[in-house]
């Protein structure tokens, strides 16, 4: 009879922010259903309470630490809480961020700011503060959620396209930075994910509705790639996967993207 599988994450410590809706909430939920303990970060205390009792019901172990990260006092607050509480972080999973839609000209430096503070510096303060600690242990594996928009600039989504390909750049070049050992830095590519980040989006001050609003893969099939990572790293996996086409169109076609991309923002902006 053959020997029943037993993964190397039971147990584990897995820090997931932006852990309230969404994609973090999926892959909270995904890593505590295979044996990991889940820390869920995010501001909205209570969608964090009532997600960690689902958890918990369900025979998983999930605890909260509620918190804005794009201050870093209460980035650095909540990794010393970890620190000092569990030890130490086994897997990162930098999902928090901002999105913004609309005209670069007409977006408030105000959201402008956020974006870049959550998006960018939250993602390389954390990531820099546990790489620190699991290069000591010998182990571990970071994996941030990017976007296709990251290689593919698109109209609209000009500040937060650009965020994302910092992710790719900072993630690949640690990865290549730890070849050799057992510590990992994954990226995860996505396209459009049916959550209630577009209603986000839109209710910021200026921002439209994302074109993309009723179309994706669900939440729960990105969480699914994100657990197939863990079990199988490698650098980079596009949600959905033939999305690694991605590259190859800007390079190609981009210049029919110079011209049908601002009609598209056009049409958005008369909708609202």
């Amino acid at each position: 009879m053959p020997q029943k599988y037993i993964s190397k994450w039971i147990n584990k410590i897995a820090v997931v922010t932006g852990a309230s809706s969404g994609i973090g909430a999926a892959t909270a939920r995904k890593l505590a259903s295979q044996g990991l303990r889940v820390i869920l970060v995010a501001r909205r205390q209570e969608r964090l309470e009532q997600l960690a009792d689902e958890i918990r019901n369900l025979g998983g172990q999930a605890d909260i630490l509620p918190a804005d990260l794009s201050q870093e006092s209460e980035r650095q607050r909540v990794y010393s809480q970890v620190e000092s509480e569990y030890g130490h972080v086994d897997v990162l999973i930098n999902n928090a961020g901002l999105g913004w839609y609309g005209f670069g000209t007409d977006m408030p430096w105000t959201i402008a700011y956020e974006i870049l503070q959550v998006n960018i510096t939250a993602v390389v303060h954390f990531t820099l503060l546990c790489l620190n600690k699991m290069r000591s242990l010998g182990t571990g594996h970071i994996i941030n959620i990017g976007s296709i928009s990251g290689s593919l600039p698109s109209q609209g989504v000009a500040l937060y396209g650009a965020t994302k390909s910092f992710l790719d750049n900072f993630t690949t070049a640690l990865y290549r930075e730890l070849a050799g050992t057992q510590l990992h830095v994954s990226v995860v590519r996505a396209g459009p994910v049916f959550t209630e980040f577009d209603e986000a989006v839109a209710n910021l001050n200026g921002g439209l509705h994302l074109p993309t609003e009723h179309i994706g893969v669900s939440a729960e099939t990105v969480a699914n790639r994100i657990w197939n990572l863990l079990e199988h790293p490698r650098r980079v996996i596009y949600v959905p996967s033939w999305l690694r086409i991605t590259p190859f169109v800007e390079s190609t076609f981009g210049w029919i993207i110079d011209r049908l991309g601002p009609l598209l923002l056009q049409a958005q902006a008369r909708r609202k």
